[in-house]
């Protein structure tokens, strides 16, 4: 049932917006009808709140299916198989591209898409290293650096607060995007605004790392991409009686502290990025 799928994505046991947005599709598969598919579709898409990937996946495998959909279907989350894998393979070679000889790449939080770009610059024989920062409540900053590790990549970790001296060293920071609004912000993991402007103080060139389908075309219609709040017990599980604890997860980067949207359409300034996708994928627009 979909709903299991719901609940799995609700308690982070599916993370990464790629995997999220399979897999929410995927869901789609179990139901019966066609009248099963559209609230399967509405209640998977309200799974995240900061997930237009998902919901652009379900927008595309569920619209306009015929009465006898299993084959339609089949075939549409085929071509969003397809889509996911082709598009990071392109990110990756033109991101690996902006990754020089003896670079210092600051980057924050977990982003699969960063980690491809550093993996294939690797691969292609430059010579490099990482700052990361560990991104407490859930320090998936840990998994950015076993990764590279695992990859061979030099990697110094830091604690989010050393965030100011990593970035000072370095030449170049990527971070990755859960979504990127209509008027141009980039949304991604709390913390990434601040870094922006500390790199930007230090003229280090910030790109986003992202999916076209990160794109959410809802907020050109005076909807608010919603930033998701967790509960504070993951920040502090016993606080003391009348303590308030904020655990907002995600903010938004303005849009002239990013230099550039690297994605599977090429490397662009955040609003050629916006163009590029409404010309590419239209019924997302």
């Amino acid at each position: 049932m979909y709903k299991a799928t719901v609940r799995a994505i609700k308690s982070l046991k599916i993370q990464g917006a790629q995997r999220i947005a399979l897999k929410g599709a995927k869901a789609l598969t179990t139901c019966k009808q066609l009248s099963e598919i559209k609230l399967a579709a509405k209640e998977l898409g309200k799974a995240r709140p900061t997930e237009p990937c998902l919901r652009n996946a379900l927008r595309y495998a569920s619209k306009g299916l015929p009465g006898d959909f299993s084959g339609e279907l089949r075939q549409r989350l085929s071509y969003i198989q397809h889509y996911f894998s082709d598009a990071q393979q392109k990110i990756a070679v033109y991101g690996a591209r902006r990754i020089k000889q003896g670079n210092i790449v600051f980057t924050h939080c977990h982003s699969s898409t960063v980690v491809e770009i550093l993996k294939l610059a690797k691969a292609k024989g430059r010579h490099f290293s990482v700052h990361n920062t560990e991104t407490r409540p859930f320090y998936q900053g840990r998994i950015t650096a076993r990764e590279l590790v695992k990859a061979g990549i030099k990697v110094t970790h830091f604690v989010d607060a050393a965030a100011r001296m990593a970035i000072k060293k370095a030449n170049i920071m990527l971070i990755g995007a859960d979504a990127v609004t209509s008027d141009g912000f980039v949304v991604n993991k709390i913390g990434s605004e601040m870094f922006a402007e500390i790199a930007n103080a230090y003229q280090i060139p910030v790109y986003a790392c992202t999916l076209s389908w990160k794109f959410d075309p809802a907020t050109a219609f005076g909807f608010d991409e919603r930033l998701e709040s967790r509960f504070t017990k993951e920040v502090w599980a016993k606080p003391p009686k009348n303590l308030k604890i904020s655990n907002v997860v995600f903010e938004k980067v303005h849009p002239r502290l990013i230099t550039g949207i690297i994605s599977e359409l090429g490397i662009h300034t955040v609003y050629g990025f916006i163009e590029e996708v409404k010309r590419a994928f239209p019924w997302i627009s």
